[in-house]
C-alpha cells in the first residue's frame, strides 16, 4: 500500500482467522452443547449448588462468547491505524508502534493465522490476526514510512 492509497482512506480488510479455525470453532462449540445436551439427564441427577451452577452456566457463556468472536473477528487497516474486532477491540496507530514483529508460518497457513506482534512506545503490547498477511504488512510499511526521516530535497553543485 503506498502513501497516497493510505491518505485517500483506502481501507483493507480481513478475517482474523482461517476459514479452516472458524469451521472448526463453530464444529467445537456445537459438539459441546451435543455433549451437555447428551449428558443433562446424569447431570440433573447430580446436586447442584448454586456456585457451581453459576460456574457451570458462565463458563458455557465464555465458550460461546469466544467462539462467536473466531467467527466474526475482523482486522481493518484504515490509514494508519490497525484495528482488531475481538471480546475487545484493539486498536493501535502507526505512530505509536516502537517494534513488529510478524509471526508467519506458511505451512500451517490454513490453522494459525498470521498475527503482528506490535509494541508500543508507551511499554504495551498487542497481537493482531489477520488471515491475510497483506493487512499487517500494509501496518508495517505504514510504521516504516514513520520512522524512516524524509531525504532533504536534493542540491545541486553551488549549493542552490
Amino acid at each position: 500500500m503506498t502513501q497516497a492509497g493510505a491518505d485517500a482512506g483506502a481501507a483493507l480488510e480481513s478475517a482474523a482467522f482461517p476459514p479452516l479455525l472458524r469451521t472448526l470453532a463453530v464444529v467445537i462449540v456445537v459438539d459441546l452443547f451435543a455433549i451437555a445436551l447428551w449428558s443433562l439427564p446424569s447431570l440433573r441427577e447430580t446436586s447442584w449448588s448454586t456456585s457451581s451452577l453459576v460456574v457451570f452456566g458462565l463458563a458455557g457463556l465464555c465458550v460461546v462468547w469466544v467462539g462467536y468472536w473466531i467467527v466474526y473477528s475482523r482486522t481493518r487497516l484504515e490509514g494508519d491505524e490497525l484495528v482488531q474486532t475481538w471480546l475487545w477491540t484493539k486498536r493501535v496507530r502507526a505512530q505509536d508502534a516502537s517494534q513488529l514483529k510478524l509471526v508467519h508460518i506458511r505451512m500451517l497457513e490454513r490453522v494459525v493465522a498470521p498475527r503482528l506482534l506490535v509494541r508500543r512506545r508507551n511499554g504495551g503490547i498487542t497481537w493482531f490476526h489477520a488471515y491475510d498477511p497483506k493487512v499487517l504488512v500494509a501496518f508495517g510499511e505504514q510504521v516504516a514510512l514513520r520512522a524512516v526521516p524524509a531525504r532533504p530535497a536534493a542540491t545541486d553543485d553551488n549549493g542552490a
